[in-house]
């Protein structure tokens, strides 16, 4: 396999494997891309949930992005859980020093099992400071809510929530809708000059850890890869979908999905 497109990775360690860094490397690199990461976090979990987190000082995790950014490059960089004020801020600082390189926020607030990964006042950051920075935005429906103050509870409300963060700078959004009622899932991806949706029966199951890192560092991927937006958001639906499908089973709560199954060819 043939590594390209460079990925630089800001976000919490899963030593559990299903999750941040974790899923995000596994990820980068089932879709050929090359994987660096800047830790900002150390937790305790598993597929029950979140038990302690140990937090990397803000002017390290900034240390680990120079130290990648100044040396090997980046193509695109994709950030998960932040956690505080300072280390929003330091991201942003990142952020601006990359000029020219794609920017993936995925705008990590709960863990599946339910423990907070964002303070509220790192919230309120994330919106003023990320968003306006963010080639693409990742958010599904409680976090699309909480970063606009709208009610998310359908597929328009998707939608709209989508077109408050366009307003408020992001260049594109891809509003996740598993959290929106329905037999069927529909994501929604916007420019604010198109529209594209992806859309699938609501599998039943509860292998679903990772979802969210997974796709979010799939369109970075892509992004790094020279793909357009539509079809880097394309290919990262699709490889998390069979993600999902080939869950090995693993954990006896919300179990990792399957971010390696490309190096093991197709069923």
């Amino acid at each position: 396999m043939t590594f390209l497109g460079r990925v630089l990775i800001i976000a919490g360690s899963d030593c559990s494997g299903g999750a941040g860094i974790q899923a995000d490397i596994k990820t980068v690199t089932a879709l050929g891309g090359y994987a660096a990461a800047a830790v900002t976090a150390v937790t305790v979990q598993n597929t029950h949930g979140v038990s302690d987190v140990h937090k990397i000082p803000p002017d390290i995790i900034e240390a680990q992005c120079r130290a990648v950014l100044d040396d090997i490059g980046a193509d695109a960089i994709k950030t998960g859980m932040l956690g505080e004020v300072a280390v929003v801020e330091a991201v942003a600082r990142v952020l601006d020093r990359a000029t020219g390189v794609a920017s993936v926020i995925d705008p990590v607030m709960i863990a599946k099992g339910g423990a907070s990964l964002l303070s509220d006042p790192a919230r309120d950051a994330m919106a003023s400071l990320l968003i306006g920075r963010a080639s693409l935005i990742t958010p599904n429906a409680p976090e699309a809510s909480v970063l606009t103050g709208l009610d998310v509870d359908t597929t328009d409300d998707l939608r709209r929530a989508g077109e408050r963060m366009l307003s408020m700078g992001a260049k594109a959004v891809l509003m996740k809708g598993g959290h929106v009622p329905g037999e069927r899932v529909v994501d929604v991806l916007m420019t604010g000059a198109a529209e594209v949706t992806f859309e699938s029966e609501r599998l039943d199951t509860r292998h679903t850890h990772g979802t969210g890192c997974a796709l979010a560092s799939a369109c970075a991927t892509g992004l790094a890869q020279g793909l357009s937006l539509s079809d880097a958001a394309a290919r990262a639906w699709a490889f998390v979908q069979e993600a999902i499908l080939r869950a090995p089973g693993f954990g006896q709560g919300h179990g990792p999905i399957d971010c390696g199954w490309t190096l093991r060819g197709k069923a």
